[in-house]
C-alpha cells in the first residue's frame, strides 16, 4: 500500500489513510472576505483581498443606506456621528452571510470612523458564532492607523483567533496586500497557491 501523505485534489485534503480502500478527508480552511464600504476605498482592498486569496467576498450592507448628511462628520447630530458615540449602537444588516459555519477565516474590512470601526461591524460580530476561527481585520484610512479599532472588537468574539491587522490606502496594490498576507500567521492551507 502506497501512503497517500498530503495529497491536494481541489479543495479538500487526503490526509492519512484509514484502510486498504478508504481514505479520511479533511475540508481545506475556507475564507472570507467580509467588508463594510463607504467611499469606496474598502472595497477596493476586499475585491483585490479577495482575488489574492481565492476568498468568497461578502459586503456588509446596512438595512438603512447612509447617506452623505448621516456621515457628516463635523456634524455631532450625524447619523455615523451618533452611532460611534454610542457602545451599544448595533445598525442593521440588510442580509446574512450563507454558510458562515464553513467559513475558518474571516478578512474583516471597514473604513476607519473616529478612530473606530463603524459600529455595523459591531452587529456583524454580535450576529455570528465566530468560535473556532481566525479574524483578520484590516481597515481603510488616508491618515489614521487600524490603531484600537481592531482590539476593540475583541470582546465581541472572544473564542476567535485574533490576527493583527492593518491599515491600507484604496491604492494599495495587489502585491502589497500578497506580501502582507504572506507574512500572516494563518491557519495550515488557508493560503492558496495563488497567494503564496
Amino acid at each position: 500500500m502506497l501512503p497517500l501523505g498530503r495529497i491536494e485534489a481541489g479543495m479538500d485534503l487526503i490526509t492519512e489513510m484509514d484502510g486498504p480502500f478508504t481514505a479520511t478527508l479533511e475540508a481545506a480552511p475556507s475564507i472570507l472576505v467580509a467588508y463594510f464600504p463607504c467611499t469606496g476605498n474598502t472595497e477596493a482592498v476586499a475585491g483585490r483581498l479577495s482575488d489574492i486569496l481565492a476568498a468568497d467576498l461578502y459586503e456588509i450592507v446596512p438595512e438603512d443606506p447612509y447617506t452623505s448628511a448621516d456621515l457628516d462628520y463635523s456634524d455631532p447630530s450625524s447619523r455615523a456621528s451618533q452611532e460611534q458615540n454610542d457602545a451599544a449602537a448595533r445598525p442593521a444588516i440588510s442580509d446574512e452571510v450563507t454558510g458562515m459555519e464553513g467559513y475558518n477565516v474571516v478578512f474583516l474590512g471597514y473604513p476607519i470612523w473616529w478612530g473606530q470601526a463603524p459600529r455595523i461591524i459591531s452587529t456583524f460580530l454580535d450576529h455570528y458564532d465566530f468560535e473556532g476561527k481566525t479574524i483578520v481585520p484590516f481597515c481603510t484610512s488616508g491618515s489614521n492607523g487600524i490603531g484600537a479599532s481592531a482590539t476593540d472588537l475583541h470582546g465581541l468574539a472572544p473564542s476567535t483567533s485574533w490576527i493583527s491587522g492593518r491599515r491600507f490606502s484604496g491604492t494599495v496594490t495587489a502585491s502589497e496586500l500578497a506580501e502582507w498576507v504572506s507574512e500572516l500567521s494563518l491557519p495550515e492551507g488557508a493560503v492558496s497557491a495563488k497567494a503564496a
